[in-house]
């Protein structure tokens, strides 16, 4: 292919990636501004390192944090079993699937599950400890926070492990090392590349998180995405929106450029 036929074909990736990934951006910045009456201004830049948006930017990364963590616990255990079935593919596809439907719809089927008369809370009363309040705590939100995240955990893992070389393994127990030796000392690294991706994909996402804060954790999480959300649909502070998506964003850059340098440089070596 000439670089001429590349350079053309080049073309539809560019456009799209100036529509909607640039164009976005640069009217973030520009409406951050100007203040609720549209003037401008560098007020809310000065409003955002004020105690209240700086403890939801804590409460954003601890809850991301902690979503992400409690993800990878789940998950690479996960992918190491299923590099193990019989049809893993079948299997793969099975925890794919839920991320064909809805995030709403989802929302709501655990609102179900975990209401006062749902099945979470009649399973409770089958075993006698009796009606829990499930639902709007932290739990509820980590919880399906986490199922929900899974499978952009998995993936990543699964394929690096898909990657490694079996012999590497083999090679490890033949010369004594124990399983969790050859887990620590030879597995782990060798995927630690799929990890970081994994990670990526879901703290990214969970810094943001709106919807699941109001349907699951009734407003007892506040996130910046939920601050978001109500300076653009409910105080038409479009200024103050703007400002706490710039930092999201710039927050999104420096992780992808942290994990991006780590994986080059782990990759040079």
């Amino acid at each position: 292919m000439t670089r001429r036929a590349r350079t053309f074909y080049l073309i539809p990736y560019a456009f799209w990636i100036l529509l909607f990934v640039i164009a976005p951006i640069v009217l973030i910045a520009y409406y951050s501004f100007f203040d609720i009456d549209g003037n401008f201004t560098f007020s809310n830049y000065v409003n955002f390192f004020t105690p209240v948006y700086l403890k939801m930017t804590v409460s954003s990364f601890w809850y991301a944090f902690l979503i992400m963590l409690f993800t990878l616990l789940i998950s690479y255990p996960t992918a190491l079993v299923l590099t193990k079935l019989k049809h893993k593919q079948l299997w793969l596809l099975l925890i794919i699937l839920p991320t064909w439907i809805n995030l709403l719809l989802k929302a709501y089927a655990f609102m179900g599950i975990f209401g006062t008369y749902g099945t979470a809370n009649k399973f409770l009363e089958f075993i006698g400890i009796g009606t829990k309040q499930i639902l709007f705590t932290d739990f509820s939100f980590l919880f399906v926070s986490t199922y929900i995240f899974i499978p952009f955990m998995i993936l990543p893992i699964y394929n690096a492990l898909e990657e490694m070389n079996p012999s590497l393994t083999n090679a490890a127990q033949d010369l004594g090392a124990s399983r969790w030796t050859t887990f620590w000392r030879v597995v782990f690294p060798i995927t630690l590349d799929g990890v970081k991706a994994g990670c990526q994909a879901v703290f990214i996402p969970a810094l943001s998180l709106f919807m699941i804060t109001r349907l699951i954790a009734g407003n007892r999480v506040i996130t910046l995405g939920t601050a978001i959300e109500e300076h653009f649909l409910v105080t038409q502070d479009w200024g103050m929106g703007s400002t706490i998506g710039v930092f999201l964003i710039i927050a999104m850059f420096i992780i992808m450029f942290i994990s991006g340098a780590k994986r080059k440089k782990g990759a040079v070596k």
